[in-house]
């Protein structure tokens, strides 16, 4: 037999001794298994309320460095995020483009977080009223047609007297579009002649 004929039943036996062993089920290793890359099963960190022998304190969850903002949560639009502009004041305008699905999620959230209290009308006479609640001013007093868009975001916001805050509850977005159609609501309520528009006035003649 040539050398050549030697090489592939040297080279089966070899395969064989390799393999075979790993096959069975009779004799495990006691030996760990072979990391190729130990940093994917070990990976030193400290876990949420774990104790750390680091710091002082002994705890592993450290307060954030001073002025740190989250990502996402940086909210540079003052007029945006807090209704004020650069002087702290309340912006007399919503800073959105108003739009018939704008005001319909406005109802929507209106009817769900303030009705309640302020009625569907805005007028005071929600149903927890009768249940002894203190009642609310009605949104078509002549100050409360005066006040800034960003007043009403604010209070919407941050809350006003026996009022929650509703900060949590109501996204931005949403406290926006409640404020929109909170001066819809006070415009049906306090429209005349000249909110009616001139190709409906001439077929009302």
């Amino acid at each position: 037999m040539t050398n050549s004929a030697l090489v592939i039943p040297v080279m089966l036996v070899i395969l064989s001794a390799i393999l075979l062993p790993g096959c069975s089920r009779e004799r495990p290793s006691e030996k760990p298994p072979i990391h190729l890359n130990p940093n994917m099963d070990n990976q030193p960190k400290y876990k949420a309320q774990a104790e750390s022998d680091f710091f002082a304190d002994g705890a592993t969850m450290r307060t954030p460095v001073e002025g740190t903002v989250a990502r996402g949560y940086l909210r540079e639009d003052h007029e945006y995020f807090r209704a004020m502009d650069k002087d702290g004041n309340f912006i007399q305008t919503a800073p959105v483009s108003i739009t018939t699905k704008l005001l319909k999620r406005g109802q929507e959230r209106f009817d769900i977080y303030c009705s309640p209290c302020h009625s569907r009308l805005g007028d005071g006479t929600g149903v927890i009223i009768a249940r002894g609640y203190v009642p609310p001013p009605t949104f078509h007093s002549e100050r409360l047609r005066g006040i800034p868009d960003g007043e009403i975001f604010d209070v919407i916001t941050n809350g006003i007297g026996t009022m929650p805050a509703y900060y949590h509850q109501i996204p931005v977005d949403d406290r926006w579009a409640i404020t929109v159609y909170m001066r819809a609501l006070q415009r049906s309520q306090n429209a005349d002649v000249n909110d009616i528009p001139a190709d409906t006035m001439e077929n009302i003649r």
